[in-house]
């Protein structure tokens, strides 16, 4: 076993493109990926907040919030995705109402 430790997320193809960033708390945030390191902190340029809905608050809502640019501290990171190349489809598990 070598001394040296591999990270298991290889984010360097994602530096200066879009990403999507999910938070602990339901915060939900895009911008530039600039940068990263071993811990999973990020810094994200042009960087915009989903508001969330006043009435359930895990819910986000079409408004958003101009950051600029932010640093997202690693232990609130729970999911990074690329903006490109993905669609939002509808749930597939959600059962009509009346079933």
């Amino acid at each position: 076993m070598s001394g040296r430790k591999e990270t298991v997320v290889d984010l360097a193809k994602f530096i200066d493109k879009g990403v999507q960033v999910k938070l602990t708390g339901g915060r939900q945030v895009t911008g530039t990926l600039k940068g990263y390191d071993q811990l999973l902190n990020l810094v994200l340029d042009e960087a915009t907040e989903f508001l969330r809905d006043a009435d359930d608050p895990l819910k986000t809502t079409d408004q958003t919030r101009r950051l600029g640019l932010i640093i997202c501290r690693g232990t609130a990171v729970m999911l990074v995705s690329p903006t490109d190349g993905t669609d939002e489809i509808a749930n597939p598990f959600i059962q009509p109402d009346g079933a």
